[in-house]
């Protein structure tokens, strides 16, 4: 099966695009040629938005994932009841995400990795979506809130800039401290892999959606940190007054 452009690699800000359909599969599952909708990994939670025709018709996309058998293919998942009797290989369709979805999940990923370089150790799990951001560290000692809290801030009003570049497999390989998750690896298989740089902070590998500068990420707070095992500390970030 071709592979879908993914136009919200290098600009995470696009909303919407003209695309193609590729593939209705039975299970309602729709493929594009190219599309701005995130599928769900690396934590990340998957885009919701519509894909619409010239004529006005409509459907409801409520999530989007990766495809489980064709690497770099991307699934839109419809709607329960959705119409998709318009739809077939060939239709153009503009495809639209949900913009105040994408945007939490833009400003929650970056915060995500402002905790990183506030929290050096090794993560074992994490996940972002419109409603909060976890991240488990391994370690086991324990967590200052107001000390978490007071370094986001900060790293907030600093503006920094956020960056993405390209390395390829080798250039990791001989980096390997660049990889920071212990449970969620860098996707392999095209022979690069893309860089998420926060100036003068952080730096590692991540293939999600991230904001163009720290100041976009706004008021994010640490709302609580767990202790989820001897060797695991939870720590969950939320929105200033959400």
């Amino acid at each position: 099966m071709q592979a879908t452009e993914e136009l919200f690699r290098d600009d995470a800000t696009l909303a919407e695009c003209d695309a193609t359909v590729l593939v209705v599969e039975p299970d309602g599952g729709i493929v594009l040629d190219r599309t701005v909708f995130y599928p769900q990994g690396g934590g990340q939670a998957g885009d919701a938005g519509e894909l619409l025709s010239a004529d006005g018709r409509r459907v409801a996309i409520a999530d989007t994932r990766k495809h489980p058998e064709h690497p770099g293919v991307v699934v839109h998942r419809p709607a329960e009841g959705a119409d998709l009797s318009w739809l077939a290989p060939g239709t153009a369709v503009r495809a639209a995400i949900d913009v105040a979805r994408r945007q939490a999940h833009r400003r929650f990923h970056s915060a995500t990795h402002l905790l990183c370089a506030l929290v050096p150790q090794p993560v074992d799990g994490c996940s972002i979506t419109a409603g909060y951001a976890r991240l488990d560290f391994h370690m086991t000692e324990p967590l200052d809130k107001d000390a978490l809290n007071a370094g986001l801030a900060r790293l907030v009003a600093e503006a920094r800039p956020v960056r993405t570049r390209w390395i390829s497999e080798d250039e990791l390989d001989a980096n390997p401290q660049l990889v920071r998750s212990m449970s969620v690896q860098p996707p392999r298989g095209q022979g690069r892999v893309r860089l998420v740089e926060i100036e003068g902070v952080d730096l590692q590998p991540c293939g999600g959606t991230h904001v163009g500068n720290t100041a976009e990420i706004g008021a994010v707070v640490v709302t609580k940190i767990e202790k989820k095992s001897a060797r695991t500390r939870r720590v969950v970030l939320g929105f200033a007054g959400g």
